[in-house]
């Protein structure tokens, strides 16, 4: 099932076996925004076979990711620097250094500065001092003397250490930019290595989503603390 994203004019493709009968949404890879299908009771039956040869495969996650224009680009990168929020250090923490200093090169071009460790207990007491904005990592890698992964550390953070927290999965598991798979490993963006010289587009927009809102989180927080004093 194909459909058009209302916001951006970007072709969305949905497996038909996941369709459900029902009309559901599915969120934009391009701009983040939700498009509305029919279900499969409202939609129009496939083609004929002559006209399905004409139609082109799904495109991978790392075509999407480039199809953002350069305006759009300056856009995002022009609000996160005027922000002030996110720019601070960034947390590397992968066993390969040149795929952590692709991964973090966006970041660095917004004016953040990156500290790449390899060893895990050194990530660990680095976490701990509460001073990155942006953590790079993997699900796997090294463990620390205490038996565990920097992720795993990250996923014993308190709420409000957690939150101040945008994380990076890196990982041959991940389809970059797919935001369920984010979701179900408690991460900010999952990135595939292949997808890295490509990820620029989709990580600035999960920056400034993220960025917006938390703003809305530490706006509300101050209101009620500023009530009950």
């Amino acid at each position: 099932m194909q459909a058009t994203c209302g916001n951006c004019g970007n072709r969305i493709v949905v497996d038909d076996s996941r369709v459900p009968d029902r009309p559901f949404s599915v969120k934009c890879p391009k701009c983040q925004v939700m498009s509305k299908f029919p279900g499969k009771a409202a939609a129009p039956p496939p083609p004929a076979e002559e006209e399905a040869l004409h139609v082109p495969p799904p495109q991978p996650a790392s075509f999407l990711m480039e199809t953002m224009g350069e305006q759009a680009l300056a856009h995002l990168r022009s609000e996160l620097t005027q922000s002030g929020r996110m720019k601070g250090l960034v947390l590397v923490a992968l066993h390969d250094v040149a795929l952590g200093s692709a991964v973090c090169a966006p970041l660095i071009r917004l004016g953040f500065t990156s500290e790449m460790l390899e060893s895990a207990d050194d990530a660990n007491r680095r976490l701990e001092q509460g001073i990155f904005d942006v953590v790079i990592t993997g699900r796997a890698g090294a463990t620390s003397s205490r038996g565990e992964t920097l992720y795993q550390r990250i996923g014993r953070l308190t709420p409000d250490a957690r939150r101040a927290i945008f994380l990076i999965l890196v990982g041959d598991e991940f389809r970059s930019g797919d935001g369920t798979q984010a979701f179900a490993h408690l991460a900010d963006l999952v990135v595939h290595p292949k997808d890295v010289a490509a990820v620029e587009p989709v990580m600035l927009t999960c920056l400034a989503e993220r960025n917006r809102l938390y703003e809305v989180f530490l706006n509300t927080k101050k209101r009620h603390e500023t009530a009950a004093s």
